[in-house]
C-alpha cells in the first residue's frame, strides 16, 4: 500500500510539473516516426492490446516480443534499437514493458540519445523529446524499482514464513523428482531453447552447414561474428551448444560436429576468405577487406589493416587449392 501509494504521489507531482509554464517541452518537430514495442512475458499472453494501443497513437511500426522483463538480452528488442534512426521515436505503453530496472531503463535511453532518438509511454507522462519528459522519466523509474523491492522483500518474507509453518511452496512432482514432472520441465525448457535459437538461426546455420568439419570452430566463428554487432556475438562454447542442439533435432547432418582435419598454415587464410566470398559471391574486395578486420584477422605479412590486392591474391590461391570456384573467385575483382 505504501509504494502504491508512493508511486500515486509520484506521478501526480511529475503530471502536474509537466504543465508547468516556464518549461519548454512542447517545442519538437511537427513530423517524428513512431516505433511502437510490445512486450508480454510468457506465451499464453497477448500483445494485442499493447499493439492496438500503439496504433491508435499512430505507430508506423509495431515490434512485438515474448520476454521476460528482466532479460535484457531480448533478440527483438535489439532489433528495436538497431532499427531506429535519428528524429525517431520508440514508443511502449508502460514504462515497465520496456525494461524492469531503472539502470536498464536508463542504459536504453541513453542508446536511442546516442541515435538523435527519442523515448515516449503512453501511459506515463514521459518523453524525452523535452527535458521535463527526461525528469519524469527518471522519477518514475526510481519509483518503480522501489516498489518492486517491496514486493520482493514481502515475498521474502511470507516465503521464510510459510516454512517456519512447515509449508513448502512449488511443483510437488518436482520435490518428490517424479520422472514425468521432470521430464515435463526438461522439455519445456527445451523447447523454449529451440524457439530462441530459431530466431538467430540465419546467423550462423549457414555458415556451420558450408564449413564445418573442414574448417576449425574458432574461424567459423570469427566468419559468423563478423557481419553481427558486438551484441549479438556467439562465444565458442554457446555455438557448440547450438549445433549440438540442431544435430539432435535432424536439422544439420552429424557431419558438422566431425573433427577439423588439420590445414597447413599457408592455406588458413586462403579458406577463410573463399568462405566469406561463398558466403556472398557478389561481395566486393573491399567488403571482404572490412570483413577481415572486423575479424580481426592479420595479412599475410602481419598487418591489421588489408588491400583490395591481399584479398585478390588469396582468392586466386584458394582458387588453386580447390576451395572455390573460378567463377566465384573472379565476381566483382
Amino acid at each position: 500500500m505504501y509504494a502504491s501509494s508512493m508511486r500515486e504521489t509520484l506521478l501526480a507531482f511529475v503530471y502536474k510539473q509537466s504543465f508547468n509554464s516556464d518549461t519548454l517541452n512542447c517545442k519538437r518537430p511537427d513530423f517524428m516516426p513512431l516505433i511502437g514495442y510490445a512486450r508480454v512475458s510468457t506465451e499464453d499472453q497477448t500483445p494485442l492490446p499493447q499493439s492496438e494501443a500503439l496504433q491508435t497513437a499512430g505507430c508506423v511500426e509495431i515490434f512485438e516480443e515474448h520476454a521476460s522483463g528482466g532479460n535484457r538480452a531480448r533478440p527483438v528488442l535489439a532489433r528495436v534499437l538497431e532499427r531506429v534512426q535519428t528524429g525517431d521515436t520508440l514508443v511502449v505503453v508502460r514504462i515497465d514493458r520496456l525494461a524492469r530496472s531503472l539502470s536498464h531503463l536508463l542504459e536504453v535511453i541513453e542508446r536511442l540519445e546516442a541515435k538523435g532518438a527519442f523515448f515516449r509511454s503512453l501511459q506515463d507522462p514521459i518523453d524525452t523529446a523535452s527535458p521535463q519528459g527526461k525528469f519524469t522519466l527518471q522519477v518514475l523509474g526510481a519509483a518503480a524499482e522501489f516498489e518492486r523491492a517491496l514486493i520482493r522483500e514481502r515475498t521474502k518474507a511470507g516465503l521464510a514464513s510459510a516454512r517456519a509453518k512447515g509449508r513448502v511452496g512449488g511443483n510437488p512432482g518436482l520435490r518428490t523428482k517424479d520422472p514425468a514432472a521432470l521430464r515435463k520441465v526438461r522439455l519445456a525448457r527445451q523447447d523454449g531453447y529451440m524457439e530462441r535459437l530459431n530466431e538467430t538461426a540465419q546467423d550462423w546455420v549457414p555458415h556451420v552447414r558450408r564449413l564445418r568439419p573442414d574448417m576449425a570452430w574458432e574461424d567459423v566463428l570469427r566468419i559468423i561474428n563478423g557481419p553481427l554487432p558486438p551484441d549479438r556475438h556467439w562465444t565458442q562454447s554457446r555455438l557448440l551448444r547450438a549445433v549440438k542442439a540442431y544435430v539432435r533435432d535432424g536439422f544439420l547432418p552429424d557431419e558438422v560436429l566431425g573433427r577439423a582435419g588439420r590445414r597447413e598454415t599457408d592455406d588458413r587464410l586462403p579458406a577463410i576468405v573463399a568462405a566469406i566470398k561463398g558466403a556472398d559471391p557478389d561481395i566486393t574486395l573491399q567488403a571482404i577487406c572490412d570483413r577481415l578486420e572486423s575479424m580481426r584477422e592479420r595479412t599475410p605479412r602481419g598487418r591489421a589493416s588489408w588491400q583490395p590486392s591481399s584479398v585478390k591474391m588469396l582468392l586466386e590461391r584458394a582458387e588453386r587449392l580447390g576451395l572455390i570456384s573460378s567463377e566465384s573467385a573472379h565476381s566483382q575483382m
